[in-house]
């Protein structure tokens, strides 16, 4: 499938961001990328893990639009200490809007530093994505690992030299707030270059919800699908949407909306066909394990409940 498409400028001013959405519409149903998957729900005890815990695997946390510095921030943070001691996951992917206004120079420490300060000395680094609300120069910022670029990728667990199992996994994380024609170019070889197993891409802008920004999510879907699905896309995460949602995969890409960690919109999800299971009464992080070819996954709430939880498995062509 040529991912070559015309392209136009689209400024969504509600939506915080520009793209080239493709003047075409939406690709026809009966395109798929070439591996399938399938979820299955999991049904958690009160207060039980449900990750594996596997040796070698892939474990890492989910946080999205959570740079409030408040008491909501700090009680999410304090659950993912919590919850560390049992799954010890080693790093962190942020969907943007990792700082929210108004802006100071104590930010980065207000904002950052001292609500996730147990997990900064214990070794886990976090991966940012830039948001809406972000500033430009938070690229620069060393804690979120970006390297001065506005979309980059990054691998973990892939086996060592010396054959250690481990799962494969690149990250593609995005720019969704100027998804300009050199990104998409970037992104398209990236994927096609990749030999991992998984390949999991994060932005913070949806490409498919059931809240307030389903006009936005369609010209971002236009530009962007595309290339997922050619490049063989498992998972998408995304925030801007202020509440948790696991949509029914699209095409064989799983999605999910993960914008809770320090905002809150209440009552916010509009339940659709899309949406396969939504939290939108409290806060919320998310845990995922990674081994061979599945990936489990465990949404938490401030008070320690799971909210949702599972296993996609993936089956390669």
């Amino acid at each position: 499938m040529s991912t070559r498409r015309v392209l136009c400028g689209t400024w969504h001013g509600a939506f915080g961001m520009c793209v080239l959405a493709a003047c075409s519409r939406d690709l026809p149903s009966s395109v798929t990328r070439p591996t399938e998957l399938t979820v299955r729900e999991v049904q958690a005890a009160p207060g039980a893990l449900a990750l594996p815990v596997r040796q070698g695997s892939v474990r890492f946390a989910v946080i999205g639009d959570s740079g409030r510095g408040d008491a909501a921030q700090h009680e999410v943070a304090g659950q993912m200490v919590a919850w560390r001691q049992r799954f010890p996951f080693t790093f962190v992917v942020m969907l943007g809007d990792n700082i929210y206004p108004p802006h100071a120079p104590d930010d980065y420490e207000k904002k950052f530093e001292e609500p996730y300060r147990a997990l900064l000395d214990a070794g886990v680094t976090f991966h940012a994505a830039i948001g809406n609300h972000d500033e430009p120069d938070e690229i620069n910022y060393k804690g979120f690992n970006m390297g001065g670029r506005r979309y980059y990728t990054f691998r973990e667990g892939e086996p060592s030299l010396k054959g250690l199992a481990g799962a494969g996994v690149r990250f593609f994380v995005l720019d969704s707030r100027t998804l300009d024609g050199d990104q998409l170019a970037w992104l398209t070889k990236e994927l096609d270059d990749s030999t991992s197993r998984w390949k999991i891409a994060y932005l913070h802008h949806p490409l498919y919800t059931s809240g307030r920004y389903q006009a936005g999510a369609r010209s971002l879907r236009s530009a962007l699908e595309p290339i997922l699905v050619h490049g063989d896309v498992d998972v998408v995460l995304s925030g801007h949407e202020h509440f948790y949602e696991r949509l029914v995969p699209q095409r064989g890409i799983a999605y999910f909306i993960s914008g809770g960690a320090g905002s809150l919109r209440r009552g916010d999800i509009r339940r659709s066909p899309l949406t396969a299971r939504g939290f939108d009464t409290d806060f919320h992080f998310v845990m995922m394990e990674i081994s061979g070819d599945q990936l489990w996954f465990q949404a938490i709430d401030r008070t320690g409940a799971t909210v949702d939880a599972g296993v996609i498995t993936r089956h390669a062509p």
